[in-house]
């Protein structure tokens, strides 16, 4: 895992490209890539590429980037990594291609000259790159199909600019910063920005499953890859559960053995759940050995089902693993703080329990490792799988949701004694996208003008038009409640909130986090099957094991990976006390991190 950024003044009368702005990107992105830094400048000065290394695969020199291709027509930065480089390589080394390094860095340059845009259907991985292309006088950006590598860019209409932080991009010096109401208005609406939007208007995300290709007529994108596409294109008949559990069994194995390739080791992030016990058990029955197992322990959480601890430590003993358990007091976090909003990229109330175990992981020696994220929005994890459609099917019949549309806005605006969702339901839970919001939603539209100013949110929600950006993540419609949520989870939640902060937070320590759950195969084998049925399919996820994890893991109630942030609220200055609103409730905490965020992004 790297960091990568570029420039290209791709019209006649922008100016050449300023080597010192090119190091400035690149070079805060140091702890993405702690062991090399490369930049490669034309020699006209019309393109340069920069890279930050973090060495995974094939260590040595001769996979140093920006990589040239043997001709000089094509210059690669890449950061990621692709699983199936070795099968690509034999495809190309039988057409008669031949290499001089060991990793996938090669063999992805290689694939491009030789298939074009047409070679990123082929990746199977995580991963953003840019590859400049002589030929085509032009440059090449790709993300992979999930969007677990995050790629921003600037166009001022005469250059464009990439990197992989938005927080690069303004390090460059050459980007203008003003905050882009949209990129605030979904912020506070759903605790992240959403892609394609960031916080400043002038830096934007390219989507997943996106390129583009940018020459001396501009940008243009085209989507390679759509979940929603994909699930509609893969459907098929449901399964009984004991068919389903051979398919998930078999699949699961199959992303393990390729999520484990690495010339360094691979250890694994612990917690007390059934998603990361399943992956540590697989990685032991597909040839691991000596594995290094991180666990966070608070003492907030000690007695209580949210503590990790014990369960976990009950797993890294049946699997004989290296166990680092990791305390982490308010006093620890207090004194990480500033660092830890430092490394967040853009504004989210989440990340923090993902910087807290990458630090531990790279305390204990690690580079990679392993996450199990994506679990529960393909295995239908959440409440709202069965909260979601029993709102549709409730609320779409009750007549009034107009009026309460109305109730709700009024109520804010007079500050009546009323749960910021109390009438949001009603409001908008009549519709998939609208009930969706409504389970994962921080603030209601019609509170965004107090925190933003009238004007503000009026133009970001205009702009952001969150509700038509909901529903088209479920287009073409996979035909069931189950396929629908998952979706919405997947392309919202998952790719805006969750993979992002692990981004970010992983790479502030140079800790690469890889995702087995989060597969474009798996989703390819799984999806549909799963999208066929109703209700929880968490049991399939445990029952791939050979040997089971411990009876009281199994049984033990989903609380999520999280950070005691809701008692640590009121002693932090930013973001405020906790408080009741409007004397009915206390406030969650979420809501109070999250105005704490915006006024430190803003300020």
């Amino acid at each position: 895992m790297c960091g990568i950024g570029g420039i290209f003044a791709y019209d006649p009368s922008a100016p050449p490209v300023d080597s010192s702005e090119l190091d400035r990107i690149r070079d805060h992105m140091a702890a993405r890539g702690p062991d090399g830094a490369g930049s490669w400048i034309a020699k006209d000065r019309r393109v340069g590429l920069a890279h930050r290394r973090l060495a995974i695969l094939d260590l040595s020199d001769a996979a140093a980037q920006p990589m040239a291709s043997d001709n000089g027509n094509t210059v690669l930065t890449f950061k990621g990594e692709i699983y199936n480089f070795r099968a690509l390589r034999e495809r190309l080394e039988a057409k008669g291609r031949s290499f001089r390094s060991d990793g996938d860095t090669e063999v992805l340059l290689k694939l491009y000259e030789e298939e074009g845009a047409a070679s990123v259907k082929s990746l199977r991985g995580m991963f953003a790159f840019a590859i400049w292309d002589e030929r085509r006088q032009g440059i090449f950006l790709a993300r992979d199909p999930y969007g677990i590598k995050p790629l921003y860019y600037a166009d001022d209409g005469k250059t464009f600019r990439f990197a992989s932080q938005v927080k690069a991009l303004v390090a460059g010096g050459s980007v203008p910063t003003d905050v882009d109401p949209a990129g605030a208005a979904g912020f506070l609406m759903t605790g992240s920005v959403p892609e394609p939007f960031t916080f400043h208007r002038a830096i934007r995300s390219l989507e997943a499953g996106e390129t583009l290709f940018v020459d001396a007529r501009g940008a243009r994108r085209e989507r390679y890859f759509s979940l929603a596409e994909t699930l509609h294109r893969t459907s098929r008949e449901p399964r009984d559960d004991r068919d389903l559990g051979a398919i998930v069994g078999e699949a699961l194995r199959d992303s393990i053995r390729a999520h484990r390739v690495s010339d360094v080791p691979v250890g694994m992030f612990l917690s007390a759940g059934i998603d990361s016990g399943t992956l540590v058990g697989l990685m032991s029955e597909t040839g691991a050995r000596s594995i290094d197992a991180i666990t966070l322990d608070f003492a907030e959480f000690r007695g209580t089902r949210q503590a990790e601890a014990p369960l976990a430590g009950l797993v890294a003993r049946q699997y004989d693993l290296r166990h680092h358990l990791h305390e982490v007091s308010y006093a620890a976090f207090e004194a990480d703080r500033a660092r830890i909003l430092h490394a967040m990229d853009q504004p989210t109330i989440d990340g923090v329990n993902v910087w807290l175990v990458s630090k531990a992981a790279r305390a204990a020696g690690l580079k990679v490792c392993i996450s199990g994220l994506g679990a529960d929005e393909l295995f239908g994890g959440y409440s709202s799988f069965s909260d979601v459609p029993r709102w549709v099917r409730r609320v779409s019949r009750l007549p009034i949701s107009r009026l309460a549309t109305v109730g709700a806005r009024g109520a804010s605006l007079l500050h009546v004694p009323l749960h910021p969702k109390a009438l949001a339901l009603v409001a908008l839970g009549g519709t998939y996208p609208g009930a969706w919001f409504v389970r994962r939603g921080l603030f209601m539209p019609w509170e965004l003008p107090e925190l933003l100013g009238t004007e503000q949110a009026r133009i970001g929600l205009e702009r952001l038009d969150l509700f038509r950006r909901i529903e088209e993540t479920t287009k073409p419609d996979p035909g069931t409640p189950f396929g629908r949520v998952m979706l919405m989870e997947s392309s919202l939640y998952m790719r805006n909130q969750l993979l992002r902060d692990a981004d970010w937070a992983g790479l502030a320590h140079s800790v690469e986090i890889r995702v087995p759950f989060v597969d474009r195969v798996l989703f390819e084998r799984l999806a549909a099957p799963l999208a066929a049925t109703e209700g929880s399919k968490k049991s399939l996820i445990a029952a791939s094991l050979n040997t089971p994890l411990p009876q009281t893991v199994l049984d033990r109630p989903k609380s999520g990976f999280t950070v005691p942030l809701d008692a640590w609220q009121s002693r932090i200055r930013f973001g405020g006390n906790k408080r009741r609103v409007a004397g009915v409730r206390r406030e969650h905490w979420s809501r109070g991190w999250a105005r704490g965020l915006l006024a430190h992004a803003v300020g």
